[in-house]
């Protein structure tokens, strides 16, 4: 999926396969902080043999950062090789990434005109930070993503992700969202693009599709997955190129998890035991 490099200049010792492999492995040994990590690959032996052109923490993270189109292509490659790349059903959902907790970070931060407030009904919290909108397959696998500001609607930010994308649509796939994407325009305008959305109804509405708890459990529970499991909220990104990266580098994780267990037959695709102890 990775070329070697071409043209003028000389090649990077460790190569952008490489980069990218170290990325995820990041992800799943659970380590948010980048020095903390390069440490790690530095002082054990194993690690050093496998990557022995391993860099340091700068170097790391400079490259690491310019590696976001390899981060996005590497999620949508890996999602192509999966079963569920095929499924009619996708399934998505919006989810606060906090990136500070102080009015003294607020006021300081590079993400300052990017991030904003913004409140969080799950767990009955304000917060201060980007949302990540995500679609994905029924097993959690992603299939576009985004982050916005807070302030931003649903329905505007999901019609964009969803037009800026709309080469990955298939004529009759269905949508899953939840009550906040209700509206005759939005539907009006994923039907023109394909898209057949299905949502719980409201208690103004007559019954159409009830509340349709058990299949919407799927996303919170994939969103369970990148906070619990991949530390989706401790991503230390300080700039929107940063937070992006992090976020991403999260999302890849996961899509390399759900790969790695369809082809080892493993009954819950999601499941990332395997990796995290």
């Amino acid at each position: 999926m990775v070329p070697p490099r071409a043209g003028r200049g000389r090649r990077p010792e460790l190569t952008d396969s490489e980069l990218i492999t170290m990325a995820v492995a990041q992800v799943l040994q659970r380590y948010d902080s980048e020095r903390r990590w390069i440490r790690r690959i530095h002082a054990d032996s194993e690690w050093r043999s496998m990557f022995p052109a391993m860099l340091g923490q700068s170097g790391y993270h400079k490259r690491l950062k310019t590696a976001q189109p390899l981060l996005c292509k590497a999620i949508l490659t890996v999602a192509a090789c999966c079963p569920s790349w095929f499924d009619d059903l996708w399934i998505t959902d919006a989810t606060p990434v906090p990136c500070g907790m102080s009015r003294e970070t607020v006021k300081r931060s590079d993400l300052a005109g990017h991030a904003g407030y913004g409140y969080c009904a799950s767990h009955t919290r304000y917060y201060w930070g980007l949302k990540l909108y995500l679609v994905c397959a029924g097993d959690g696998m992603p299939i576009m993503w985004c982050l916005a500001n807070p302030k931003l609607g649903e329905r505007q930010v999901l019609a964009a992700l969803l037009n800026h994308n709309h080469h990955l649509i298939r004529e009759g796939q269905v949508l899953l969202a939840d009550k906040g994407f209700a509206g005759k325009d939005f539907k009006q305008l994923t039907e023109s693009m394909g898209l057949k959305l299905l949502r719980p109804d409201r208690k103004d509405e007559t019954y159409r599709n009830g509340n349709l708890g058990g299949v919407r459990q799927r996303i919170e529970s994939v969103n369970q997955t990148l906070k619990g499991q991949l530390d989706l909220e401790a991503h230390r990104g300080r700039t929107p190129h940063g937070v992006f990266t992090r976020v991403t580098q999260r999302l890849l994780a996961m899509a390399a998890g759900i790969w790695h267990n369809w082809h080892t037959d493993v009954t819950s695709k999601r499941s990332l035991i395997a990796f995290d102890h």
